[in-house]
């Protein structure tokens, strides 16, 4: 069992000029890392902390919705931008867009979606397998980022399936187009959420890149985060799920890879208030009580989890409409009672079963095939 020092000897991590501390990054998730969301976990701890999924050709083409998702706090540094494309034109168009427009300081590949409509269009974790296409877009991203200096980082998954690996190739492509850092989450994209993530191959792709690796996939708890660094030797954590509901966890992180034990473990009460401010935080970034408030309700069941908290009272909380509605309904919880800590070390969020991957016609039939698929970019953005 790792003590929280043994992992207190990571540096910072290095993305370009920019110094991570503590290397922990806030997974891009669909509808949740928003900028309410993004400003609660910051208010906790250090890291860097990703926007949502953003597609190349809907910021390019300026969608309205897309352009909104694109927006930081003012004191969110560094921002974090990840793109998703799979024409390396249009891609290499948004990252110039980027830079020119001064809208992030960090962006991000995504090779790591398993979702169908984009897998079967050949993105996300589709994509490695064609890897002269991989390579094209990597290259086409960092050449446009370069004269900026804006680092470009690449997330994927271990291959489309078992059969079709592709992680560590993709690795070393990814290493030669000049990327600042490679993420791995130790699933399939067939896995999906399913099962237990991999974390002999986030070793495998660490003993075979010389950029730092982050790893990726079951980190519930803050000392998930320092064994999965001591099993794999990776330079950083990528953590999605497990701060669903829990803000928090990024506190835990900052004193685990600051050698401290302390854990938070908050009251229902300290959860309430912590509702109450993520409510609030979602109200003020879409510019309306009732948008904000029904963005909130798909949060609800998270926070609460494991909580005694009657059916009705769960059920009317992820029914609110205002800030008072809620205010009124956080009243009636029983603010001392204690933390579920038997739900420690749970997974949390998505635990879907492993499913097929829908792919394009053909695309598993050539690997040197660059063509890119028709149709292939999407007209929005988030996943």
């Amino acid at each position: 069992m790792t003590t929280p020092a043994a992992a207190a000897v990571l540096p910072p991590l290095a993305l370009g000029r920019h110094q991570v501390w503590p290397p922990v990054v806030l997974a891009p998730m669909a509808g949740i890392t928003n900028v309410a969301f993004r400003t609660l976990c910051r208010e906790q701890g250090g890291g860097l902390y990703v926007c949502e999924m953003i597609t190349t050709r809907a910021l390019v083409e300026r969608n309205p919705r897309t352009m909104r998702m694109v927006a930081f706090d003012g004191d969110e540094r560094p921002r974090s931008l990840q793109l998703y494309g799979v024409d390396p034109e249009v891609t290499a168009a948004a990252v110039r867009m980027v830079v020119e427009e001064d809208l992030a300081d960090h962006i991000d590949l995504n090779f790591g979606c398993p979702v169908p409509k984009v897998t079967r269009k050949g993105g996300g974790s589709a994509l490695p397998w064609r890897r002269r296409l991989f390579a094209r877009i990597v290259r086409a991203a960092v050449a446009a980022a370069a004269p900026a200096g804006v680092p470009v980082t690449v997330k994927m998954r271990k291959g489309i399936d078992d059969d079709h690996l592709t992680y560590v190739e993709a690795g070393l492509a990814a290493q030669d187009a000049g990327v600042a850092a490679v993420a791995l989450h130790g699933r399939t994209a067939a896995q999906r959420y399913s099962g237990t993530a991999d974390w002999d191959a986030i070793a495998t792709l660490k003993q075979a890149l010389d950029v730092p690796v982050l790893g990726n996939g079951d980190i519930w708890e803050a000392d998930d985060a320092l064994r999965m660094v001591a099993h794999t030797g990776a330079d950083g954590v990528v953590v999605g799920r497990g701060c669903l509901g829990r803000p928090w966890l990024f506190a835990d992180l900052a004193a685990a890879f600051a050698g401290r034990p302390d854990r938070a473990l908050p009251t229902l009460g300290e959860v309430a208030t912590t509702m109450r401010r993520h409510a609030e935080l979602l109200v003020e970034w879409l510019e309306s009580e009732r948008d904000g408030c029904t963005d909130f309700r798909k949060h609800v069941a998270w926070y609460l989890k494991g909580f005694p908290v009657g059916s009705e009272l769960r059920r009317s909380l992820a029914m609110i409409e205002s800030l008072m509605e809620l205010d009124d309904l956080l009243g009636k919880l029983e603010g001392d009672a204690p933390f579920p800590v038997e739900l420690l070390g749970q997974p949390r969020g998505r635990t879907n079963s492993p499913g097929k991957v829908f792919l394009p016609d053909g695309w598993l039939d050539s690997r040197d095939d660059d063509m890119v698929p028709e149709g292939a970019e999407l007209a929005d953005s988030g996943g």
